[in-house]
């Protein structure tokens, strides 16, 4: 199956290099080798491979290598200074595209010496916007259920499903995170991500997780750092115009395959929502250079929109979830009056779409189809 990426990528590699991310078993290195036969005489290799360690570390691949593929470089010394001079002594005709399942791009932005060398791209699970544009059927139930990640989803079987999914968290708790930052405390870490599965959707208590799992609030902050660097989770703040007063306050936890959320169908279908927003916001930053965050909106009385799509210069689009209810929400309707942004309501199970006043009532699964990626 393909992905809608690809033409992108092929565009940005003759520019610069690309970094292309996501989460373990996205895809990535499918679509790397999708993109690699595009070119006659393209290079993939994996440092985690200890024969093509070797190649990388002695620069040793062939003269006429027009497109080299590093898998996982970031897990070498020194790796952006490698790539750096990889780069800027390559031959004219070599494209460099470099993958990870860990944010590169957060590596990459630490000092400057990749600065203006590279586009990044961020590989995400199919969502209802990408299946649409590769005209592949859109089938909510199955995304719900399985997730958006390429196996489980082409799996019909829920059963084999479950299993991907079991080796999938236990590989994420001893091998991605082992490898990304010494823990030795595993049964901790795997109980907050345990816990994190039952909280989707509820602004998270440091303090809460931490006195079931019985460590220090600051471990738990540190457990979801590592977490979101390795993208299994993804966390939204309340908007806020004070970007540290946004910080500060308790974030909401998502996770990107939603087949690992624990909870009923609304909480399914609001993780669902989370993650087509956030890849349309990728997209937007991207593809279109425009800067735009995914943020929820809640008062100090604790009024809460569910998302906000915030531009610079402020909230553009609030979006509040619904499984079944097509009467505009309290909250929705107060914030929209307050601030005049445009509201929207999604609706799982909606046989009408319309207006309530200034609210749109929009069936979740049209919208989320129509979204850019």
């Amino acid at each position: 199956m393909d992905r809608y990426q690809k033409k992108f990528i092929l565009k940005d590699l003759n520019k610069k290099l690309v970094f292309l991310t996501g989460p373990r078993q996205v895809g990535k290195t499918w679509l790397a080798q999708d993109i690699a036969a595009s070119f006659p005489n393209s290079v993939y290799l994996n440092y985690d491979h200890v024969k093509d360690r070797k190649i990388i570390t002695a620069q040793a691949w062939l003269d006429d290598t027009d497109l080299l593929i590093l898998d996982e470089i970031h897990k070498m010394p020194g790796w952006k200074n490698v790539v750096k001079g990889i780069f800027d002594t390559r031959p004219p005709f070599m494209k460099i595209l470099v993958t990870g399942s860990a944010r590169l791009d957060a590596f990459a932005a630490g000092g400057d010496s990749m600065a203006g060398r590279f586009f990044k791209h961020r590989l995400l699970p199919f969502s209802p916007a990408e299946l649409s544009l590769i005209n592949q059927p859109v089938d909510m139930e199955k995304l719900l259920v399985h997730g958006g990640f390429p196996e489980p989803f082409l799996e019909d079987d829920p059963v084999e499903t479950n299993r991907w999914r079991m080796q999938y968290i236990d590989g994420l708790i001893r091998t991605d995170i082992l490898d990304f930052e010494k823990i030795h405390d595993f049964k901790a870490i795997s109980l907050v991500l345990e816990l994190l599965r039952s909280r989707v959707g509820s602004p998270v208590s440091y303090t809460s997780i931490a006195g079931d799992a019985g460590i220090s609030p600051n471990t738990v902050k540190k457990y979801i750092r590592i977490f979101e660097s390795l993208y299994i989770v993804f966390r939204t703040a309340p908007y806020s115009k004070n970007i540290a007063r946004s910080i500060l306050k308790e974030p909401k936890i998502y996770f990107f395959d939603t087949g690992m959320v624990e909870g009923d169908a609304g909480i399914k279908f609001e993780n669902l929502v989370a993650v087509s927003l956030l890849k349309h916001v990728y997209a937007l930053n991207d593809y279109l250079g425009k800067p735009c965050t995914l943020h929820y909106l809640r008062t100090k009385d604790k009024a809460e929109v569910d998302f906000c799509i915030a531009g610079s210069r402020g909230p553009e689009l609030m979006i509040e979830v619904k499984l079944s209810d097509p009467s505009p929400a309290r909250s929705l309707v107060n914030f929209n009056k307050r601030y005049h942004t445009p509201g929207m309501q999604l609706v799982k199970n909606l046989k009408q779409e319309q207006k309530a006043g200034r609210i749109e009532i929009r069936n979740g699964l049209k919208y989320l189809t129509s979204l850019m990626l």
